[in-house]
């Protein structure tokens, strides 16, 4: 398996207007509804109850919104670079440009984890963060945080 599986370059999102963390949630549940044929309130209700569990905001200007989603066979993710960062209630406090979304089945969980931690690793990767914050596209960004990118 590798994250090219997982995330794919058409649920890959640059420019992302959002006022808060909240609206954020909304509008990656509403994408990713349409990508993965899951209706958005089921979406966003689980990932609102999995962020009252506590931040994914992982620091570094990086969120991971995921959450376990009734009917997914596989963990599937979308990318997203907002318009302006957003407070994730990061530990190191820094306001989130980007998030990987990460959704998964209940049955998946121990799968899930092993791509949680890949993504963790490819965004502390040298260069792989300035580059997705420099990218002009989302062909590019999606190529910048993709490129041998292996689970």
């Amino acid at each position: 398996m590798n994250l090219p599986n997982i995330i794919r370059s058409e649920h890959t999102f640059i420019g992302v207007s959002a006022p808060t963390k909240w609206r954020a949630l909304q509008t990656i549940a509403d994408k990713a509804a349409i990508a993965f044929s899951v209706d958005a309130p089921i979406i966003l209700k689980a990932l609102e109850a999995r962020e009252k569990l506590g931040s994914t905001g992982i620091g570094n200007g990086i969120a991971i919104p995921h959450a376990a989603i009734d009917g997914m066979s596989s963990p599937r993710g979308l990318l997203f670079r907002f318009s302006r960062p957003l407070d994730f209630e990061a530990i190191d406090d820094i306001p989130a440009d980007i998030a990987v979304v990460l959704l998964f089945g209940e049955n998946n969980r121990g799968e899930y984890l092993n791509v949680l931690s890949a993504i963790a690793r490819r965004l502390q990767s040298d260069g792989v963060l300035a580059a997705m914050r420099k990218a002009r596209s989302a062909d590019e960004f999606y190529s910048d945080f993709i490129a041998d990118a292996r689970v």
